[in-house]
């Protein structure tokens, strides 16, 4: 394997932050040793009688301030200025110092809070105009001033309009990731509802289809059973059993249908229970069939067909509202009225109040009638009225929105 690629997988970035800056201070150390080592530490001139090793010592104490470089960048700012001013004072203006420096004030303005990393900037500045003036004034020779202020752009200036650029860039970045991670809760908020909403559906669904045919199933089941004479089984069981059986035919298919729709991909075709005010037929000989007199009265308008939602809702009441009859007052008398007047549907059905009696349930019924008429902006009331128990029921019919029921 070429020495390229074995260097390649060392990444300053994969370590811990803390270890990073002992890295990057270890390192600088070693660069200025090396420049102390080799003399090429000299900047406008050095005491020639300034030991060496007072040098590295005070050289090491500005390097070890890097240690603190994230944690603390402000604290190590301040300990290197003052590092630095007594290495310049004791031992005359050198490089390495110099390299450290620049390095902590790149991480001041990079790591330091918001207002020590705007302070940068004019501080920077302010540092700079101060120099070239501090050298115009002291030096000899007006070119060395000229030199220390240029000298000051490596050093003061670059860092800290490098560090202020990359801090910019993360801050775009961490706002672009919280507006991201933001999108995705909502997204996931938005998700649950929709698939709670398809839950409260389905379950309004599968209450209405198959509880309400199961339930006729039942009670016509019992009816069979309880017939009293001979002559009665002769004629009315044939009566019975047939309906028992259309309503188990009529359930299956309507089992089938929701198990298609949960199985079926997502085409783009809105697949659901069909619509069919014209099968009240159904209910109505289903509910005779149990033994309750029912009374029809239907006023539709035949010109054009009912939008699917409102046929649809109407069905499903209509269905409910019967089936509770049956459940509740069984062998009485019921009344269904459905009429079409000035862009409504209303849905009526009056029943006798039977004797009590308790019946298997969920509770749910009423319920799920109100919350089908609210969800197309209908309205729903249930309570005493008319000949015994009253259901209403008012369902809108949008402006030109009259499509076809489908089946």
């Amino acid at each position: 394997m070429r020495p390229s690629t074995k260097l390649s997988r060392f990444r300053l970035n994969r370590l811990p932050p803390y270890q990073q800056d002992v890295v990057i201070a270890c390192f600088t150390f070693l660069c200025g040793s090396v420049l102390y080592l080799a003399g090429l530490y000299e900047l406008f001139g050095n005491p020639a009688d300034a030991p060496f090793w007072l040098r590295i010592a005070v050289y090491g104490l500005l390097c070890s301030t890097q240690l603190l470089r994230r944690r603390a960048p402000g604290l190590a700012l301040g300990l290197g200025t003052m590092l630095l001013a007594a290495d310049m004072a004791l031992l005359g203006l050198a490089a390495p110092p110099l390299v450290a420096f620049s390095d902590l004030v790149y991480a001041a303005t990079l790591y330091g809070s918001t207002r020590l990393s705007r302070a940068m900037i004019p501080v920077a500045a302010i540092g700079t105009l101060s120099a070239t003036a501090a050298s115009l004034i002291l030096a000899p020779d007006w070119r060395l001033g000229v030199l220390a202020a240029f000298a000051c752009l490596p050093f003061l200036i670059t860092p800290v309009w490098w560090a202020a650029n990359v801090r910019q860039q993360r801050d775009i970045a961490d706002s672009e990731r919280a507006n991201a991670a933001q999108l995705a809760r909502i997204a996931e908020l938005d998700r649950e509802a929709a698939v709670a909403s398809e839950r409260s559906r389905m379950a309004r669904d599968l209450h209405d289809i198959i509880a309400g045919q199961l339930s006729a199933i039942a009670i016509q089941s019992e009816a069979a059973l309880s017939m009293a004479t001979a002559d009665e089984r002769s004629g009315l069981m044939h009566t019975v059993l047939e309906s028992v059986r259309g309503n188990s035919v009529d359930a299956l298919a309507e089992m089938r249908a929701m198990i298609g729709l949960l199985r079926a991909d997502d085409d783009g075709t809105e697949r659901t229970a069909p619509a069919r005010l014209s099968e009240l037929s159904k209910l109505v000989e289903s509910a005779r069939a149990s033994g309750m007199e029912v009374e029809v009265d239907i006023r539709l308008d035949t010109s054009s067909a009912l939008p699917t939602a409102v046929d649809l809702t109407a069905y499903r009441i209509a269905q409910e509202a019967l089936t509770n009859a049956v459940k509740h007052a069984p062998g009485g008398t019921a009344t269904l009225a459905v009429r079409q007047h000035e862009g409504r549907v209303h849905v009526e059905v009056t029943n006798e109040l039977g004797q009590a009696r308790a019946a298997e349930g969920t509770g749910t019924g009423l319920l799920n009638m109100r919350e089908r008429a609210q969800a197309i902006g209908g309205s729903f009331s249930a309570g005493p009225g008319g000949r015994g128990w009253q259901v209403s029921v008012v369902l809108p019919i949008p402006d030109g929105r009259t499509e076809r029921a489908s089946r």
